[in-house]
């Protein structure tokens, strides 16, 4: 039967059923729930895809002109015509940028299931209908009232007559053809233009307050002259004692047939303020990239030894997180933003100890190790798609509770698509074009009505606002625009920008190129999202600077390092020196305390000494020689030990004027021997007191072994990245899809094989019909046989070893053993099925 001669389908089953395989597929893309868990044919994915939950959830991810196609069904007549629907959304001007808009927005619907049915009979879902259908208690969108007829509903038949007469139609015979006869005339613009010419001025601009909506308002029992014009004619009809409405065919009249006051058919243009050369883009970007990586570092750096606390309900607390910002010269809510980004990658995490900590992950050593680029790709694809959202930190959840950094409560699952889609805008633009912000919040609006109420401060808007910020802060931007690490990130190309449009100042505005198909919508999938990290870290590793492996010794105890260290150098350097300030030189400086810190962790003066000749390009100052050698020789000269605590030394006289030092008084030292000190402070106090009063003190065993205090990072046990909170099921691939239409498409067979009428059983009629077939044991293994040796295929009710009953059509191939081996069209396989566990079967009817 060819597509012409098919019959109008009489439900949303039927118009799924004459659907080819890629519309299915595109359905169950963009409503990835139909298919949690598969239906076993088309009826059920049909009533799945009328369901509250999801049609909402399919509504809510409409396009703003999309959604008010779909508000304008509502209104319309069920089922509408293509030229109904028409009238409403262009209005009877015809404005043409709707009119060629208005197919692709009914395509999508179709698409989606919200819409069903030929170009002359347009059907809403119901359930879609019933959520956008105008109601005393959830008003229109549009803003449109009742019908005549809806708003006439209780009305007494003599009212209705009166109505009509007054408005200058004669009377009818019956209520039905009176309504109809006043619909009529307020649907008719010539008619209902003459008629408003007669009416008072105040009843007019009572009329013009209602048009827009709310169409709903109060009347007194006496009204006054100019509401009684009104209510006499039908102008507003009452719907309950001292509320009127305006009826929706006058509303339509009065606003010129459009069913909204401002339909919305082109997006939003995508603005940029400001045009930058590509190159110095990249180049801000990749300097953005080495500071992340930095930061990071010297963040867990500072946690080595065990970071702060874990609080009992989980997460940092605000001291904890001040003190962090601080450490990293940051505001706190960088700070907050960076602390979350390494617990999103793994970096960090709680130790799990009694005295519960934050400290760094062993999958943090191993990101060390990798090349700078290669770390900062992963960075940047934890961040684009995790869910965890550090601009919370600070506000209240819904029970008024603090969020906290790596608390609860901070996971958004809208986070990875607005970042997506903000990113994805910013790829639209021309290459190093940064984008005016309230064009890119005014454009996601627009693509997510339902989901983004109009107002600054909604979820969605913050959240494009803090992604905005964050992919400055992580280099995936630059100066504002995208980088090309950042097209990369998202598996899109570079747009050039043509020359002779090319903007020169930050006055100049590009608008965004729409219907790009290289730029994908949708958040890429987990391999295709690290396709793209790798070619994200290929952009950037030549922008990185090189490691270096030297350093500049100057005379004031101060050693500068023109830009990042090597590994080995940067970890000894910072043993041996204390970091004074940071930039784009990183200055150490060397103290008695921090030559200590060295020697303490096992070095020898000589292999200092050594080091520093080794890596710097100037020579080794004297003033630093001399305060190497000075603190290594008193390094070691005292030696502390357990009794209490124990100080001993072979100079009594060192040790004479420690006891006459005041500042010991604490320690509560008293001479044992002459060369030997007890103190009633535990050794870890004595060493620190001493080492306070300016001396060099070590730590001996109980042998009198000199004890190495090296210190060693704290790691916590293996620990996985949390999971993102996912926005609902996640898109099928092509394989799951492949996989489910197939198997709706067997069972729907199934359902639907037309069968002949089974032979009266059990007291019920030939011809019967059961959701499953019920024949007796011999019945079914008598016609089990007999289609073996005709090959004709059979429809079977089955239950399983977990109880699930299932229909199948199969062709049996052989019966022994209580067994039956038949080709089953429903799972596209050859099956054995045990015969007890036939419910019935039914011979399949010629066609």
């Amino acid at each position: 039967m060819s597509t012409e001669d098919r019959p109008a389908p009489r439900s949303l089953a039927e118009a799924l059923r004459v659907r080819d395989d890629d519309s299915l597929a595109a359905l169950l893309r963009s409503r990835p729930d139909l298919i949690t868990p598969v239906p076993t044919d088309l009826t059920q994915l049909a009533t799945r895809a009328g369901t509250r939950a999801s049609v909402l959830r399919a509504l809510e991810r409409l396009d703003r002109f999309a959604l008010q196609t779909a508000e304008a069904l509502a209104v319309a007549a069920d089922p509408a015509t293509y030229d109904d629907l028409l009238a409403l959304m262009a209005g009877d001007a015809r404005d043409p940028a709707v009119a060629a808009a208005l197919p692709r927005a009914l395509a999508t619907l179709r698409e989606q299931a919200l819409v069903w049915g030929g170009e002359d009979r347009l059907r809403l879902v119901r359930t879609a209908r019933e959520l956008l259908a105008p109601s005393p208690q959830h008003p229109s969108p549009t803003g449109l009232g009742p019908t005549v007829q809806e708003a006439t509903a209780g009305m007494s038949p003599g009212r209705i007559q009166e109505i009509v007469t007054t408005a200058g139609l004669p009377t009818t015979h019956d209520s039905v053809s009176a309504v109809t006869a006043l619909a009529a005339l307020f649907s008719d613009r010539e008619r209902m233009a003459a008629l408003l010419d007669e009416a008072p001025e105040e009843s007019r601009a009572v009329l013009a307050r209602l048009v827009w909506g709310p169409p709903y308002g109060q009347v007194t029992p006496d009204p006054a002259a100019h509401l009684r014009w009104l209510l006499d004619r039908g102008l507003l009809l009452p719907t309950a004692p001292g509320t009127v409405v305006l009826p929706r065919e006058v509303a339509l009249h009065l606003r010129g047939g459009h069913a909204h006051r401002e339909p919305e058919a082109v997006p939003p243009v995508v603005e940029a303020t400001a045009t930058h050369r590509p190159a110095m883009v990249d180049a801000t970007a990749a300097g953005q990239a080495y500071t992340a990586l930095a930061t990071i570092e010297d963040l867990l750096k500072d946690w080595d030894e065990g970071g702060p606390t874990v609080l009992r309900a989980g997460g940092l607390s605000v001291r904890d997180l001040k003190r962090t910002a601080v450490a990293l010269d940051v505001p706190e809510p960088v700070a907050a933003f960076w602390v979350e980004l390494a617990y999103a990658a793994g970096l960090l995490a709680s130790d799990g100890d009694a005295d519960e900590r934050y400290a760094a992950t062993p999958a943090y050593d191993e990101w060390l190790e990798r090349p700078a680029a290669e770390r900062w790709a992963r960075l940047a694809e934890t961040w684009l798609t995790a869910t965890r959202t550090s601009g919370l930190i600070g506000g209240r959840d819904a029970k008024d509770r603090a969020l906290s950094a790596l608390g609860p409560g901070l996971d958004r699952s809208a986070a990875p698509e607005v970042r997506h889609r903000v990113l994805t805008l910013l790829a639209g633009l021309p290459e190093g074009a940064a984008p005016a912000a309230e064009s890119v919040l005014a454009r996601l609006r627009w693509e997510r009505p339902l989901r983004v109420p109009q107002r600054e401060d909604d979820l969605r808007s913050r959240l494009a606002r803090w992604t905005l910020s964050e992919a400055e802060l992580l280099g995936v931007t630059g100066r504002g625009a995208l980088s090309a690490q950042g097209r990369a990130l998202l598996g899109t190309p570079v747009v050039k920008a043509p020359k002779e449009s090319e903007p020169s100042g930050p006055g100049d505005k590009l608008p965004v190129h729409h219907h790009r198909p290289s730029l994908p919508r949708e958040p890429l999938s987990p391999p295709e999202q690290a396709v793209a990290s790798t070619a994200a870290a290929r952009l950037l590793a030549p922008l990185l600077p090189e490691p270096l492996d030297h350093v500049l010794l100057q005379a004031d105890l101060t050693a500068v390092a023109p830009g990042p260290l090597q590994r080995p150098l940067a970890d000894m350097l910072s043993v041996l020196a204390d970091v004074e300030s940071k930039g784009g030189a990183t200055v150490y400086r060397f103290t008695p305390a921090s030559v200590r810190r060295a020697l303490d962790a096992g070095r020898a003066a000589s292999d200092l000494h050594d080091f520093l000749g080794a890596h710097s390009r100037t020579p080794v100052p004297q003033p630093l020689a001399y305060l190497i050698d000075d603190v290594a020789r008193k390094h070691g000269h005292l030696r502390v030990g357990a009794a209490s605590a124990y100080v001993r030394c072979d100079d009594d006289t060192l040790l004479n004027e420690i006891l006459a030092d005041k500042r010991g008084s604490a320690l509560g030292l008293r001479r044992l021997a002459p060369t030997v000190l007890a103190a009633q402070a535990d050794p870890t106090a004595l060493l620190d007191g001493l080492r306070a009063m300016g001396y060099a003190p070590a730590a001996e065993s109980a042998e009198g072994d000199v004890l190495i205090t090296r210190a060693l990072a704290h790691r916590t046990p293996p620990r996985t990245a949390p999971e993102p909170v996912p926005d609902g099921p996640p898109t099928p691939d092509a394989t799951l899809l492949s996989a489910a239409i197939r198997a709706i498409r067997a069972g729907d067979l199934a359902a639907t094989a037309p069968r002949k009428p089974a032979a009266a059983a059990s007291g019920e009629p030939a011809g019967t019909s059961g959701d499953l077939p019920r024949t007796s044991s011999a019945e079914t293994l008598a016609t089990v046989q007999a289609a073996v040796l005709t090959g004709e295929a059979l429809w079977i009710g089955y239950v399983n070893a977990e109880g699930a009953a299932s229909q199948r059509v199969i062709a049996p191939i052989r019966v022994e053993g209580g067994f039956v081996t038949a080709y089953d069209h429903t799972a596209d396989e050859v099956r054995t099925y045990p015969l007890h566990r036939i419910t019935g079967v039914a011979e399949l009817a010629d066609d």
